[in-house]
């Protein structure tokens, strides 16, 4: 639950009420939580069935074949996770810096705007240094032994339900309903603008509901997998998905949506702080800004952790590139795995926040989710003779729910063309490299078959 929450839900309220425009924007959430679920019975079934470390890259290798496409799969998984994984590590850290610009207003200072394809922009602040200096300090933090690691963890995470819970305590005691539930005419009017809104709003929920799928990269290490890993999923997803609909039904009912929907006004970067402000005084917004700050801070450390260790296994296995098995001398950690990772999340801390959320999430639809969801009716094909002490519950309906959900979110929304190109990018260069590679090493499709 600690990994899913990180600070999602606490920097994507305003995005997604302006995507859907109006407290309507809480069918996001419910069909959010929805398509979480179905996708979450894939993984039940798939981690129950290969309890092992790594999750997808092990779970693509098994079902399209170690020695075939299931090697060029878990390669792309690893090649994409190297541009992924520091979007959602850069997602933090410029949700941190937007609610430390609540406590240190300077931070709001824009220095330069550098326009890029489509319509993505860099846009330099003041508290884009502030990012930037949240994720050296992270990988600073990380560069020493695990021991020291797993103290830092622990002591960063005491805050993130704790926040949670004031929020919700703090919306549902002031709460008018009039406010929370003022929808516009043409609310529910399904219409195309319904439907592109209600893609928009599904994908900054994906991204809130993500990181039920964790358990699943530590399988390994689960005591009694086959039961723990479904139980960990259903029960995590359902009980973030209460808390979620709780926290953002408690904002709408305090602040008026229409405050929200233009995403370029200032408090919509700290919408919490300005939530609790309004109720408290300007004490609540400074402490929850804090606590906030806390939280994001734990979200960068915790996915820099997990994530720098993704590509030094799939290196180690000799499926990824060589450099990144290395390990410290000192520390014992893959530090340069780590280096990388953090580098490429420096890069994207340059990028708008909407734009980090819609690239991480339509690059892992495309080159994970979607293989992956395909892939359990692809093993239940092939191999229905493999050991399942979990089965994904009215099979095959939830996993094809997952895969037209995922399918919704890319090419459901305006603009959806300017994702799907960065997706075709680095799916084309992930391939490209995958057989120059494999050329150079005999490997699968190149590899010379034995002659008897």
């Amino acid at each position: 639950m600690i990994d899913m929450i990180g600070v999602g839900p606490f920097i994507t309220v305003p995005l997604i009420v302006s995507a859907i425009g109006g407290p309507q924007a809480m069918l996001g959430w419910i069909v959010g939580a929805v398509l979480a679920m179905c996708d979450g019975l894939v993984w039940a079934e798939l981690g129950a069935s290969m309890p092992y470390a790594g999750g997808s890259y092990r779970y693509l290798k098994e079902i399209y074949g170690p020695q075939s496409w299931g090697r060029l799969f878990s390669f792309l998984f690893i090649w994409q996770l190297s541009f992924s994984a520091p979007l959602s590590i850069a997602s933090g850290s410029v949700g941190l810096a937007n609610y430390a610009s609540y406590l240190w207003p300077a931070l709001r200072r824009e220095i330069a705007t550098v326009p890029l394809l489509g319509h993505a922009r860099i846009l330099i602040t003041v508290g884009t240094l502030a990012a930037l200096g949240v994720v050296v300090l992270a990988v600073l933090l990380l560069y020493r032994s695990i021991v020291a690691i797993g103290a830092v963890s622990k002591l960063l995470w005491i805050g993130v339900l704790g926040t949670v819970a004031w929020v919700i305590f703090a919306g549902l005691t002031h709460f008018n309903a009039a406010r929370a539930f003022d929808f516009p005419p043409s609310a529910f009017e399904l219409s195309p603008a319904f439907f592109t809104g209600l893609g928009a709003a599904l994908l900054i929920a994906a991204y809130d509901y993500w990181g039920y799928y964790n358990v699943c990269f530590l399988g390994d290490e689960v005591k009694d997998p086959e039961r723990t890993i479904p139980r960990a999923l259903v029960l995590s997803i359902a009980a973030v998905a209460a808390l979620y609909l709780a926290m953002n039904i408690s904002i709408l009912g305090v602040i008026p949506w229409r405050e929200m929907m233009d995403p370029a006004m200032a408090q919509n970067k700290y919408i919490v702080s300005v939530f609790m402000e309004r109720i408290y005084g300007g004490w609540a917004g400074s402490l929850v800004a804090a606590l906030i700050i806390w939280t994001a801070f734990a979200s960068v450390f915790s996915l820099l952790l997990g994530y720098s260790r993704v590509p030094y296994a799939a290196s180690v296995d000799g499926n990824y590139f060589g450099a990144l098995a290395r390990i410290h001398p000192r520390h014992r950690i893959p530090h340069v795995s780590l280096l990388v990772l953090g580098g490429v999340a420096l890069l994207a801390c340059f990028l708008e926040l909407r734009d980090i959320i819609a690239s991480l999430v339509v690059i892992r639809i495309v080159v994970q989710f979607l293989l992956q969801t395909v892939g359990l009716l692809v093993l239940r094909k092939r191999r229905p003779d493999m050991p399942r002490p979990f089965r994904m519950w009215l099979y095959p309906v939830p996993a094809l729910i997952a895969a037209i959900g995922f399918v919704y979110i890319l090419i459901g929304r305006q603009n959806f063309t300017k994702e799907l190109r960065y997706a075709a990018v680095i799916v084309v260069a992930g391939v490209a490299i995958y057989l120059v590679r494999s050329w150079r090493r005999g490997e699968w499709p190149f590899a010379l078959k034995s002659v008897s």
